[in-house]
């Protein structure tokens, strides 16, 4: 789930502001609505008797320039994009129209998940997609990209360079994934190349993906988000939509759409369709590459668990294309083929997040061991009595393993460190497996004498490591101290 971020109440005031020029009425409310991988905020504001609108505050006033006249010059031509109505001052905050919240990453869902597309949702991407080449097309008569367009007018070779070095260094290097940068920066140079004579004067969208589709009541696509677009081949946005990592449109739904948007794409181009399939692998790789590069930054560096979870989808678009020779690449199929290989990115079907871990702490002479009344049973019990025993001082007599001096004292000669280790390494193994193979309880308990020292040390320090390394849910219970805790899930 996406985070909402903290709101600013000076962008507010102007979004206020522009709402009561724009409609005549202060807003009743003003929600804010989920962010997604950039810095924008986005409101819904909306007052009695008044339309509702949506409230953008940006980051940057060039991003924000190239959106407004986009949606103006679109909107012009009678495109489905939503129409800028109020723009700040100072550029960096503007009003736009409400199209609703529907989108068609949410409604095709249950068909994602379950391998099992509906009449509704198929028809929704067949709009989505014969839609696009009236957008690329007469999206681009009469636009001035150089003046427009943010970062840059043009996908050209520069442009695609920076996606693919985004890849090295946000994905490659942030992974760990062996590669020669010399002749990783000759594949990359002969890439360039091969995407230089694949051209179309057409308005690529570039992030062209279900998010940023909304539906109408009547399944009619709206497009947001193309702050990003550039001149350049229609190919990219085709395989934006299709190949997008989270979505899992299935192979035979993709080649069905495939045709219905070169049929679509008629009144303004004859496409050769075995020659646009196989250029269309090019795009593939270069989106996925970028797409890789972007969960890299977000996941990998920046740690969103959002980002690290989408990592599987994506190399899971990157096996399927290896799975067909890519010639003149050498070191870059390579490379690929390590992270195709990684068991880091192995896809589960099987939601991870769905296991809880609960650790224990307990004493072998007052309660005795915890009884696992989970589906699974089972589970580990590691008994800490042959650690050195805090116990038996004065000092130490009143405190828990929670306490400093305690820790320090367990600490002192390593024996619980290495005690822990060997224990890290079982229960991991363990929830490796579970996670591969779905379950969803697992009990870890930690015993010495009367519960109080050792088994609290070592059950803290077990939830602590489960926490961090996976993100599951730890429910952790010291049962003589009468402690209890949740360490929520991150995935």
């Amino acid at each position: 789930m996406n985070k909402i971020a903290e709101p600013n109440f000076t962008a507010l005031d102007t979004l206020s502001q522009l709402y009561l020029s724009t409609t005549g009425s202060k807003p009743d409310t003003v929600k804010m609505l989920p962010g997604a991988g950039s810095g924008r905020k986005y409101y819904r504001l909306s007052a009695s008797d008044y339309p509702t609108l949506i409230g953008v505050e940006g980051t940057d006033k060039a991003e924000n320039r190239a959106f407004i006249t986009l949606s103006k010059h679109f909107c012009a031509k009678g495109l489905p994009m939503p129409l800028v109505v109020a723009v700040s001052d100072d550029g960096m905050c503007y009003l736009q129209e409400d199209l609703g919240d529907r989108s068609l990453y949410e409604f095709i869902a249950s068909g994602r998940e379950r391998g099992e597309w509906t009449d509704e949702q198929r028809l929704a991407l067949l709009r989505t997609i014969t839609a696009l080449p009236s957008i690329q097309w007469e999206g681009a008569q009469g636009l001035n990209f150089d003046a427009v367009c943010f970062p840059v007018g043009a996908m050209d070779r520069q442009a695609v360079m920076w996606d693919l070095n985004y890849f090295k260094y946000c994905f490659l290097k942030a992974a760990g994934i062996n590669h020669s940068e010399p002749l990783l920066e000759r594949d990359f140079a002969h890439l360039c190349d091969m995407v230089a004579q694949v051209d179309t004067p057409t308005f690529m969208y570039r992030d062209l993906q279900s998010r940023n589709v909304l539906l109408t009541h009547d399944l009619q696509p709206r497009f947001i988000d193309f702050q990003g677009g550039r001149r350049g081949p229609i190919h990219y946005d085709v395989v934006s939509m299709l190949w997008q990592a989270k979505a899992r449109i299935p192979q035979w739904l993709k080649d069905n759409l495939i045709e219905a948007y070169i049929e679509a794409s008629a009144p303004y181009i004859t496409l050769d369709r075995a020659k646009f399939r196989e250029e269309l692998r090019l795009f593939v790789l270069l989106r996925t590459l970028q797409v890789l590069g972007a969960y890299g930054l977000r996941g990998l560096v920046e740690r969103k668990p959002h980002f690290l979870n989408s990592i599987p989808d994506a190399v899971a678009n990157l096996r399927e294309l290896l799975d067909q020779p890519l010639p003149h690449l050498p070191h870059l199929i390579a490379t690929l083929r390590r992270i195709a290989d990684d068991p880091r990115w192995l896809k589960n079907d099987t939601p991870a997040q769905g296991l809880t871990v609960r650790v224990n702490s307990f004493g072998f002479r007052k309660s005795g061991i915890p009884r696992d009344d989970t589906p699974n049973g089972g589970g580990f019990v590691f008994d800490c009595r042959a650690l050195a025993n805090p116990g038996r001082y004065a000092e130490y007599k009143k405190l828990t393993g929670r306490d400093l001096p305690v820790i320090e004292y367990l600490e002192r000669d390593g024996g619980i460190v290495s005690f822990l280790d060997h224990a890290y390494a079982l229960v991991d193994n363990a929830v490796d497996n579970y996670l591969d193979r779905g379950f969803t309880d697992l009990m870890v308990s930690f015993g010495c004498t009367g519960g109080q020292h050792r088994s609290v040390y070592s059950a803290e320090h077990m939830a602590r490591h489960l926490s961090e390394k996976y993100g599951i849910t730890v429910l952790l219970n010291h049962r003589e101290q009468g402690i209890s805790e949740t360490l929520p899930s991150r995935r």
